[in-house]
């Protein structure tokens, strides 16, 4: 899952936007000033923050200038209420990768979020190592092929695609709307099975005839990739 730190002192928006995230399976952080946000920075990891410009005390594009001398790459969102050009050019110009005027749709916000998130991801995973491991799997992204104690596994391109989602999220549980948006580009439909059944797929062919099960199901939440022996 990923961690949000949202900076926002006004309760009810705050409130708002914490509860919707965390319906899409965000782990949200809440600091009401830029003292607390500061702290909270510099003592914990996330992958992205949504900073309100005027907080009681100090200006979102100030504290974004100064999350900015120490952290390069972490995407940072601003929202205001101020949406004039000049204003927008403050916050980019501090380091923010996007902006969003107040009052926003929620959906609008989500897909900024993901669009984001997507930029950052783990690059640096490819570029280091071409061969993901995990237990006695492993995942060839350069030849896109796969093998499970040294047994070769022939995989289609989506079935190909969901292991590699899981392989870079190594035992983190990932949402089915996460697996649709990240290894298929659209939005979860509740109303289908087409996630599972996939998943169902991928796991006859990494998991039949070995000792282990790697992929498990969390009850309400989606699907980890973990190592854990069979019963």
């Amino acid at each position: 899952m990923y961690k949000i730190l949202l900076v926002e002192d006004e309760e009810k928006v705050s409130a708002f936007i914490r509860w919707g995230l965390e319906e899409h399976n965000y782990i949200v952080i809440v600091a009401a000033d830029g003292a607390t946000a500061q702290e909270m920075f510099a003592t914990q990891k996330f992958d992205l923050i949504i900073l309100d410009v005027m907080l009681p005390d100090t200006s979102g594009v100030d504290l974004c200038a100064r999350i900015r001398q120490v952290n390069h790459t972490i995407p940072i969102l601003m929202l205001t209420a101020l949406a004039e050009v000049e204003n927008k050019v403050a916050g980019l110009q501090a380091g923010a990768d996007d902006y969003l005027a107040k009052p926003f749709h929620f959906m609008e916000l989500t897909a900024r979020i993901k669009a984001l998130l997507r930029r950052t991801s783990h690059p640096e995973q490819v570029e280091e190592n071409h061969v993901l491991t995990y237990n006695d799997l492993k995942l060839d992204l350069w030849s896109k092929t796969a093998e499970r104690d040294g047994k070769q596994i022939n995989l289609t391109a989506k079935e190909y695609a969901l292991l590699e989602l899981f392989m870079k999220n190594p035992n983190k549980t990932l949402s089915r709307d996460y697996i649709a948006e990240r290894v298929w580009g659209i939005e979860f439909d509740t109303g289908t099975n087409f996630i599972d059944v996939y998943v169902n797929y991928l796991r006859n062919k990494i998991e039949k005839g070995f000792s282990s099960k790697l992929i498990h199901t969390v009850i309400g939440m989606g699907y980890i990739l973990k190592a854990d022996k069979a019963a």
